[in-house]
């Protein structure tokens, strides 16, 4: 997985999971908040929304891990085939000087 992709994601998905999550339920809470299309959990009745609020917020931690575990995967992947190269002598990183 690409760095930038990586953060793009962990962003968007941060993003969702935090909005739809925490915040929704801090807005049903202190401003008993019926939704609207930036907290659409906020338009089912009480006790839904805080049942798929929580949901939102596994699955948002979930997804975070995937793509973390992910991104590891990567860079391990990418450190092993520097190695590799490294040991050949075909190194791609050389400079003049």
């Amino acid at each position: 997985m690409n760095e930038a992709w990586y953060r793009l994601l962990s962003i968007l998905v941060f993003t969702v999971g935090f909005w739809e999550g925490p915040a929704a339920i801090l807005y049903r809470v202190i401003g008993d908040d019926h939704g609207i299309s930036m907290r659409p959990v906020n338009y089912l009745d009480a006790p839904w929304n805080y049942v798929a609020s929580g949901a939102v917020i596994v699955a948002a931690v979930a997804l975070l891990a995937v793509l973390d575990k992910g991104r590891e995967k990567t860079l391990a992947r990418d450190r092993g085939a520097g190695a590799a190269r490294t040991h050949t002598g075909t190194r791609t990183d050389t400079h003049a000087g």
